[in-house]
């Protein structure tokens, strides 16, 4: 089963990304904490107003790269959103602003944390799939499970 997954949901994935639904202008952004051979990896997620799910990225670091290049692919793939909300994170925060300073026209940034209870809460769901599991043994293959059940989240959420 688990060669399955690994071989078949990039190519859901694929297909999926092409028929995805489109999704509001104000985003929520955050990331949330997955192990991967015992060592903490970061998993970058962000939902609209409505509570879809935008776009996710699973990273090896918390840092301003890791999240600008997740912003940049959510935003390429999901087209420009007039405002994000984040958290109190200055990486975040940093990337923003980055992707900023080369916009012509800037991204309106909200740093508020109750805001964000929508993808705090929508969190909960990949949490309680990935808890049995008890962390993963290797990044690639983490990358792809996680794909997976994102992909299964951002199916529900578009009915």
């Amino acid at each position: 089963m688990h060669r399955w997954v690994i071989k078949l949901v990039p190519l859901f994935e694929k297909a999926f990304r092409r028929h995805k639904r489109p999704v509001g202008k104000s985003w929520r952004m955050n990331e949330t904490y997955v192990k991967v051979k015992g060592q903490w990896k970061y998993l970058y997620r962000a939902v609209d107003r409505q509570g879809n799910a935008v776009d996710f990225r699973l990273r090896a670091h918390r840092d301003k790269a890791a999240a600008r290049r997740y912003l940049e692919k959510a935003i390429d793939q999901n087209g420009e959103p007039d405002t994000i909300t984040v958290d109190r994170s200055g990486v975040n925060l940093a990337a923003l602003e980055a992707l900023n300073a080369r916009r012509s026209t800037p991204i309106k940034v909200r740093q508020n944390k109750y805001l964000n209870n929508i993808v705090e809460q929508d969190r909960r769901a990949i949490k309680r799939i990935i808890k049995p599991m008890m962390g993963f043994k290797d990044f690639r293959c983490a990358r792809i499970i996680l794909s997976g059940i994102e992909l299964n989240e951002m199916n529900a959420s578009h009915p």
